[in-house]
């Protein structure tokens, strides 16, 4: 049965709506005709699409409104304006910085125009202050001897580390702490060694890198002792002295030492107190030094000596605080300086750099003779009794002809090289000629 078609009854809908539009006399949205269907054929059995509504806004040629007045971001706020009376109130909680941003912003700006508040500011900020000092975030360098003490003390170890190998151990630890977050300005920055030669101080200029290379050549007497790798390699140079074997591994660097050098000095230093632990026995063995030999145990504690001096010089390059060893081996190394002071004296005195001995008081080994007293004040210090005359004779205090007195590590600065023999004296009492001499000879055991 064929319908009526419905095209046909569309058409007679619409015409019926649209006079009845007019006679309203309103525009009415649904039954205006769909722009996206204009000009389209209507397919045949399928029914008319019903139009869209659309919008009744016409375009005024004005200008869009903002996004903040169709329901975007809202501007931000002023910021808030405070009287002088409410800035004055604020200055103690900002002193204490516990002001809010705005506060805190509001008060500076008022206290560089206001004379009168800047002033009480100032002095409540020196008040904080003396209230509560800040805090270095840095970790105590004695921590980790005072954690390493505990533990041995509840488990002591299978292998000890002998007691004369226990100062290399540690400097070695606190050089390899202040290394840890070095970059590559820190590594290059410029480093002046120190030493004193004959009558006069010496320098040379390195860096860093340059130093640790310099520790790492001169700990390798040791390491070639003990039967350990040379750090130079299979063309050590002729003379076996620590600037000798320094020069010879610079200049075998193709390049200026990088960080690359401080992974072969950590290597090292580990091997050394790990081979000492199990074959270092009573320390005897001898370690040379080109023109003169020290026996293990004081090897040892020479090197632990130098690790903390260059430390030291590290530091200062790169403008950070370094401590002295602890008392118990700054006291060991001071003692080491002191044993060697006779024979120092006597090497002076060969060349002509020190006063003759006394032919009078001349004595046979072993036996007392001239002495001076050398007193070290503060932690780690003692007193020693120095023969003047024969590096065989023995101190005594019937004999002492001077005392000098000098603090701690101002003496191993003294033996180091880094402060001059006429400003090192605290205090001296005697003979002048002879506390000449042991101060000079104490400056004379620096070495680069």
């Amino acid at each position: 049965m064929t319908g009526p078609d419905r095209s046909e009854a569309y058409d007679d809908h619409e015409g019926e709506g649209g006079d009845r539009g007019e006679r309203d006399g309103a525009d009415t949205p649904s039954n205006a005709a769909d722009p996206g269907t204009e000009g389209v054929p209507e397919e045949p059995g399928r029914p008319p699409r019903i139009p869209l509504p659309r919008a009744s806004v016409e375009d005024g040629g004005l200008p869009l409104p903002a996004p903040a007045d169709l329901g975007g971001t809202p501007p931000a706020p002023a910021p808030p304006v405070f009287g002088h009376a409410v800035l004055k109130s604020l200055i103690g909680a900002w002193a204490l910085a516990a002001c809010s941003a705005e506060e805190a912003t509001a008060v500076e700006e008022h206290l560089g125009e206001c004379g009168a508040c800047a002033d009480e500011a100032r002095r409540l900020r020196e008040a904080v202050g003396l209230l509560q000092r800040p805090e270095s975030l840095d970790l105590d360098p004695g921590l980790r001897t005072r954690v390493l003490e505990s533990c041995l003390e509840r488990r002591p170890p299978r292998i000890p580390v002998p007691d004369w190998a226990a100062a290399y151990d540690a400097e070695t630890a606190r050089l390899d702490a202040l290394l840890q977050d070095f970059g590559d300005a820190e590594w290059h920055a410029p480093v002046r060694l120190r030493w004193f030669r004959d009558e006069e101080p010496t320098t040379r200029r390195t860096t860093v890198a340059g130093v640790i290379a310099h520790l790492l050549s001169v700990d390798g007497l040791v390491a070639v002792a003990l039967g350990l790798d040379d750090p130079l390699g299979e063309v050590p140079p002729r003379r076996p002295t620590p600037a000798a074997r320094t020069e010879a591994y610079w200049r075998a660097s193709h390049v200026p030492p990088t960080r690359a050098v401080w992974a072969p000095w950590r290597e090292q230093s580990h091997n050394l107190v790990r081979t000492v632990s199990f074959t270092g026995g009573a320390g005897t063995l001898p370690i040379p030094y080109g023109d003169f030999e020290l026996p293990l145990h004081d090897a040892m504690l020479d090197r632990a000596f130098e690790c903390w001096v260059h430390a030291e010089d590290i530091a200062d390059a790169v403008d950070y605080p370094y401590d002295p060893p602890s008392p118990r081996h700054l006291h060991r190394m001071i003692d080491l300086a002191a044993r060697m002071l006779p024979m120092a004296l006597a090497h002076r005195r060969r060349s002509g750099l020190a006063a003759p001995a006394h032919h009078r008081h001349l004595v046979a080994a072993g036996e007392p003779g001239r002495s001076l007293r050398l007193e070290i004040e503060g932690s780690g210090g003692g007193e020693w009794l120095i023969p003047l005359d024969s590096p065989a004779a023995k101190g005594s205090v019937e004999h002492e002809v001077a005392h000098v007195a000098l603090d701690g590590v101002e003496f191993c600065r003294l033996a180091a090289g880094h402060v001059p023999p006429q400003e090192a004296a605290a205090g001296q009492v005697g003979d002048r000629e002879a506390i000449r001499d042991v101060l000079f000879a104490a400056a004379s055991l620096s070495r680069m």
